[in-house]
């Protein structure tokens, strides 16, 4: 198993550490968080430092991942994100072995696909996004970089999702429709 580091300690990098085991392609080397955080742990895994200690843990590690969540903005993931790839990490796509995704689907860099997820075929998913728990995004979907997809969402066939985008729970769009770059899309909602 190839080792990763995780970047972000909070409650979406514990759903994270699951699909990573669960997974088994990847060994979990630590986590970076906030500064006060270091010499804690979560899941028995250790904080390894904080952001600014990124490119000195990159000389050891080559593979990283974003596990911060993304509710009301997507700005911090993005921030990470680009410090991760500035640092030298690469940031593989993990996805679950309990989810499916079509091998006519296309994922970016730095995605995490969640337990019973579904992507189907001829989806195309950018980088650092997260496919949540129970997550359907249909045929010929297309989800731009930096989007979440909350769990249980149902995003129909031919769907274009802009940048940066957070789709609640629940939530059920419409066939062949676009949404903006940066929406926010609230739980349950049905959009047309």
């Amino acid at each position: 198993m190839m080792p990763i580091v995780l970047i972000g300690a909070g409650g979406h990098c514990r759903s994270v550490i699951d699909v990573i085991e669960q997974n088994g392609q990847y060994k979990i080397a630590g986590i970076v968080d906030n500064s006060l955080s270091i010499g804690t742990n979560v899941f028995g895994y250790s904080i390894l430092g904080n952001d600014e200690d990124l490119p000195k843990i990159a000389l050891t590690f080559k593979y990283a991942l974003i596990s911060v969540g993304q509710i009301k903005s997507a700005s911090l993931r993005i921030r990470l994100f680009n410090l991760a790839l500035k640092a030298g990490f690469e940031l593989p796509s993990i996805i679950s072995p309990l989810a499916y995704v079509s091998k006519h689907a296309s994922i970016g860099k730095g995605v995490v696909v969640m337990h019973n997820a579904l992507i189907n075929s001829n989806a195309i998913i950018g980088d650092n996004c997260i496919i949540n728990s129970k997550a359907l995004l249909e045929h010929d979907c297309e989800i731009s970089n930096h989007c979440h997809i909350s769990t249980n969402a149902i995003i129909n066939g031919g769907v274009k999702i802009g940048p940066e985008s957070f789709i609640g729970s629940g939530v059920i769009t419409k066939q062949s429709i676009t949404i903006n770059k940066n929406s926010f899309i609230k739980a349950g909602s049905i959009v047309t």
